[in-house]
């Protein structure tokens, strides 16, 4: 049952990931996330085979720290943009932006619950279980999609303040490279060292639990 639960708080948390992508693409002038029925809550269609199921699978029979996937991304046709040099760090903030929104809301559903000791004895204590899985979860989702490695969404954030010549080089790097590096970080336990006290910081800020 907890990794059911550990499972259906990735797949809600990276599926709000990509459609803030797409959505806000759309607002910066590129409909084909929304025309492909993309900007859609509906799971089937953002989950990825391998991102989405295998990964985290895998991250759990290594007993990996903490549970990491993401969705199938978003098509985006960056010609279609109205400014793309600072569209697409604007649409790759917006995912991590989004996951910052749910630990906000998830901190405050556990304060709120909180403030009720006998609703959080009961069946709130269910809830806020939940909650701070979503809140931890999310939290990992914001600062791992944020590391400069190629397709994640810092690297495009970097990108931005790179000469055009060495950022078409930089994002066009070895998808495959880049995912064997980023397993290796993630499974060897070196990124969590600056992972946790980040996590730390965040889940005692909005929900006054230390991780």
């Amino acid at each position: 049952m907890a990794v059911f639960i550990y499972v259906v708080a990735l797949l809600f948390s990276v599926i709000i990931h990509e459609v803030a992508h797409g959505y806000v693409a759309h607002l910066r002038g590129d409909d084909t996330a929304k025309v492909l029925g993309r900007i859609t809550l509906n799971p089937i269609s953002h989950i990825e085979l391998f991102g989405s199921i295998i990964f985290p699978t895998i991250l759990l029979l290594l007993k990996a720290p903490i549970l990491f996937g993401w969705a199938k991304p978003v098509p985006i046709d960056y010609r279609n943009l109205k400014n793309s040099k600072t569209d697409i760090p604007l649409i790759a903030l917006a995912g991590p932006a989004a996951n910052i929104l749910l630990v906000i809301l998830s901190g405050l559903g556990i304060r709120l619950i909180k403030a009720f000791p006998n609703f959080e004895i009961g069946f709130g204590g269910a809830i806020e279980s939940f909650l701070y899985i979503m809140l931890v979860m999310n939290v990992v989702l914001t600062v791992v999609n944020l590391i400069p490695i190629p397709s994640l969404d810092g690297s495009k954030i970097i990108a931005y303040f790179l000469p055009e010549k060495i950022a078409v080089r930089y994002l066009s790097l070895n998808p495959h490279i880049c995912l064997i590096v980023l397993f290796v970080l993630l499974s060897s336990g070196i990124v969590w060292r600056f992972i946790y006290p980040i996590m730390n910081f965040f889940i005692i800020i909005f929900s006054g639990i230390a991780f």
